[in-house]
């Protein structure tokens, strides 16, 4: 609707007032306010969302339901004075529930996605434990999208709206590494969203008393009875404490790394110098540090290793090894010394015949 629109139907309005409703300014203001609210309805509607208009007519039928449930309750106590008070004020209690019933309905409609729909079926049980709340820190981190598309994880995947913000102050901060970061964050979740296999959700809802991020998570975590997804440590120890359930996709990384024993023999490539002497390092597929003892000649080639011992620490874990050429080395001297013996007894024998 233009802005001439938007002025003409007040103008339309008023004839019509005065036209059909009364000839004189009584007929023309109440015309006007017709058309000014017709508007402002359009205006309303244009910017509102339909679920969100669905949802508060609904709330708007069950105030008037609760208002009539009311009136009738009144009338079957057949008390005279209550019941005249209740007709005296029947307009009022119609608006307000009305209106507590719009309200509501708009508030909480982004909640009724988390009820189970299944709900008389399965005697009240909630789908609380398939939500999984995804914190930042999975997010720029994005083995997460990984992992979901391998189907290891189900349920519903849910973005606090507070999440998305910090996600997107990251994404511009001034820090270039930062800004790196966070547009990585805001493509995992593009990703996220864009696998239909993988319903992604975002919660607008926040908690104005909380200040910290993980704090708001933590809590709606056991509000909505959720499992919250994330890398970082001090969260994981924090909901931990609370009785939150948590996806570290680090203890996951580390649970899902492939098993080496001692004595097992691998091929690695030793990268750079360790920090002993004469010392190299290697990675395996998965970032496993490999030390490789006497192994500083050997950077820039792939040799095959023998697994010496393994040390896990909070870092992560490191295996040690030592070449399997090295385990060879004292047979090698073996055999040296044993063609020395015969050196002699061919100089002997090429010395006699001559």
């Amino acid at each position: 609707m233009s802005y001439i629109t938007w002025a003409l139907v007040p103008i339309l309005g008023a004839c019509l007032g005065y036209y059909f409703y009364a000839r004189g300014w009584q007929g023309i203001i109440c015309g006007a306010l017709v058309g000014a609210v017709v508007v402002a309805c359009e205006l309303y509607f244009e910017r509102v969302p339909l679920d969100t208009m669905i949802a508060a007519l609904i709330g708007v039928i069950l105030g008037l339901v609760t208002a009539k449930l009311i009136d009738w309750a009144i009338l079957q106590t057949d008390n005279a004075s209550l019941y005249a008070w209740a007709q005296r004020y029947n307009l009022p209690i119609k608006v307000v529930l009305s209106y507590l019933g719009f309200m509501i309905s708009v508030r909480k409609k982004e909640e009724l996605e988390l009820l189970d729909r299944d709900l008389i079926l399965k005697g009240g049980r909630r789908k609380g434990g398939d939500i999984k709340l995804l914190d930042t820190s999975a997010l720029i981190d994005g083995r997460i999208a990984d992992v979901c598309e391998t189907k290891f994880l189900s349920g519903v995947f849910m973005v606090p709206q507070f999440v998305l913000k910090e996600l997107q102050a990251v994404a511009d901060s001034g820090d270039s590494q930062k800004r790196t970061a966070g547009r990585r964050g805001l493509e995992i979740l593009a990703r996220l969203q864009d696998n239909a296999d993988i319903p992604v959700k975002i919660f607008d809802k926040d908690y104005p008393g909380l200040s910290e991020v993980d704090l708001k998570l933590t809590e709606m975590a056991k509000e909505l009875h959720a499992k919250i997804v994330t890398t970082d440590f001090n969260l994981n120890k924090v909901a931990a404490v609370q009785g939150v359930t948590v996806l570290n996709v680090n203890d996951l990384a580390s649970a899902v790394k492939s098993v080496v024993l001692p004595g097992q023999s691998m091929a690695v490539f030793v990268v750079k110098e360790g920090k002993e002497s004469d010392q190299g390092v290697a990675y395996l597929d998965d970032g496993t540090m490999v030390v490789v003892e006497d192994g500083r000649k050997l950077i820039g080639r792939r040799v095959d290793v023998s697994v010496a011992s393994i040390l896990q620490t909070s870092a992560g874990r490191m295996i040690f090894t030592r070449p399997k050429d090295r385990d060879k080395g004292p047979d090698k001297h073996t055999d040296s010394g044993d063609h020395s013996k015969e050196h002699p007894n061919n100089e002997r024998r090429g010395h006699h015949n001559h």
